[in-house]
């Protein structure tokens, strides 16, 4: 359990940190971009900001984060792994006042101290790893849907523009929801069997899910604020594997403090979505100004 929450919080220091320096790189990209008069976010400069030094240099944090997320997945509950990762939106928001020179109000402190207290009760609530088996159905539907959530978002950051940064950062969540899940899910990991590893379609969905989400989210950053956009990330990462791991994994809490769960649950939730509502507030003011 300890080693589980230890690599949840090293996924959330890596991510935190990334998701700014990226914000960086890609509103320059972007700049660039309109200078050009091409408007909106394009494939071109998404490219040209994941390109950028500074960018990846949170390319390499997002892989030490990405082994903190798999060690975690595979070893807590994933209501509560992907809880303590998404305070990552609280290292995004501080360092983006040294970084970016954002101004958070009282509200967004709020919300952020709600997010913390309720990751505190769902780590003293956290109950055993489910053991359940989801059959070969779920491995190959983690792949179908991944894919299909990645086609449907691409489609819509295309339709919406300069508009699409909250509705991109959120499905970019889903599709890092659904990583977590077929990270919890792989066969092959345990023992080390690359064989099994590479025939199982979840390997596959890791890939799909996690290069689509990353894609989603520089878009998302280009055209948003930092802050709103991984609350809204945060959104779609926590709920996501959140109610899969209980429903069909068998992830449950101590023995009477289902209810706290389901309230801790909701106020982080609550609490990010607060924050990326401000977040997008903020951004359209000072974009208008």
């Amino acid at each position: 359990m300890l080693i589980g929450v230890a690599a949840a919080l090293l996924a959330c220091a890596g991510y935190g940190t990334a998701s700014v320096l990226q914000s960086y790189a890609a509103s320059r990209s972007l700049d660039a971009t309109i200078d050009t008069g091409a408007g909106g976010p394009t494939f071109r400069s998404t490219i040209t900001a994941m390109l950028a030094p500074i960018f990846i240099v949170g390319i390499v944090l997002d892989l030490g984060g990405f082994v903190g997320s798999l060690v975690s997945a595979r070893l807590i509950p994933l209501f509560l792994s992907q809880t303590i990762i998404s305070a990552n939106l609280v290292v995004t928001a501080v360092s983006s006042i040294f970084v970016l020179h954002v101004r958070l109000h009282r509200r967004d402190w709020t919300a952020i101290a709600i997010v913390l207290a309720a990751l505190c009760i769902l780590g003293a609530t956290a109950g055993p790893l489910g053991n359940r088996d989801p059959g070969a159905v779920m491995h190959w539907g983690v792949l179908i849907i991944s894919a299909i959530i990645l086609g449907l978002g691409a489609t819509l950051v295309r339709l919406l523009g300069k508009n699409a940064a909250v509705p991109a950062g959120l499905i970019a969540g889903v599709l890092y929801g659904a990583m977590a899940v077929a990270i919890r899910v792989t066969d092959g990991l345990e023992p080390l069997n690359f064989k099994v590893l590479l025939a199982d379609p979840v390997m596959w969905a890791v890939l799909v899910a996690g290069l689509g989400g990353f894609y989603l989210f520089t878009v998302a950053l280009q055209v948003g604020s930092v802050n709103g956009v991984a609350a809204a990330l945060v959104v779609g990462e926590t709920v996501v594997p959140g109610i899969v791991g209980v429903v069909l994994l068998g992830d449950v809490s101590r023995p009477g403090y289902g209810w706290l769960v389901v309230i801790a649950f909701i106020a982080a939730v609550a609490g990010a979505v607060a924050l990326a509502l401000s977040g997008a507030a903020e951004y359209e003011r000072a974009q208008s100004s």
